[in-house]
């Protein structure tokens, strides 16, 4: 059993609270966005277009259909000089950028009754919004703290439409070679 202080218990959640509502609105996004077959489908899919929603300045140079001027971005000067200066960076995993809190991520939406399993590619995990988890989603993006998040999930999810994970993933490799050039388990900034 982990030992933590209230403070530390309450810093945890709160992060955790901060990745669940994101990914909520991203697999909202994609679920919502034509050629996406009304689902996230595939965990590499999701860690994939979720990178392209943390470090969204490089969004364009990996998705050709993305304009690096389209308002809906939110793309601050500061974001554009430093790309990878991220609140929640992403580590360098085997196949690309990787965050292991997604599978707690999922379990809890999907605990919650937000998400839910949805048939699949073969050999594949998909998920959807519930009907109370579009409800919510609603929600945040009309709040002016998730605003800017739901913007940037839409129009990633749009550049995407009908891609693949591992579409996704070659993109970023050979667009991104030398941001994914280094040891596994490093933090990508």
């Amino acid at each position: 059993m982990i030992d933590l202080d209230p403070t530390e218990l309450a810093l945890v959640r709160e992060d955790l609270a901060y990745h669940q509502a994101r990914v909520l609105l991203l697999v909202r996004a994609v679920s919502a966005t034509k050629g996406n077959a009304n689902k996230l489908d595939g965990l590499t899919k999701l860690a994939k277009l979720d990178f392209l929603l943390r470090y969204t300045a490089l969004a364009p140079q990996v998705l050709d259909a993305v304009d690096p001027h389209d308002r809906r971005l939110h793309l601050s000067p500061g974001e554009l000089v430093a790309p990878t200066d991220v609140e929640a960076p992403m580590i360098r995993y085997k196949y690309g950028p990787w965050d292991d809190r997604y599978y707690a991520i999922l379990g809890a939406l999907i605990g919650r009754g937000l998400l839910r399993y949805t048939r699949a590619r073969k050999g594949s995990v998909a998920v959807t919004t519930t009907a109370p988890g579009g409800r919510l989603a609603d929600q945040l993006a009309a709040s002016p703290r998730w605003a800017t998040v739901a913007a940037r999930s839409a129009v990633i999810a749009e550049a995407s439409a009908g891609m693949s994970g591992s579409a996704l993933k070659d993109l970023i490799y050979q667009r991104l070679g030398g941001l994914m050039d280094r040891p596994h388990r490093e933090v990508i900034r």
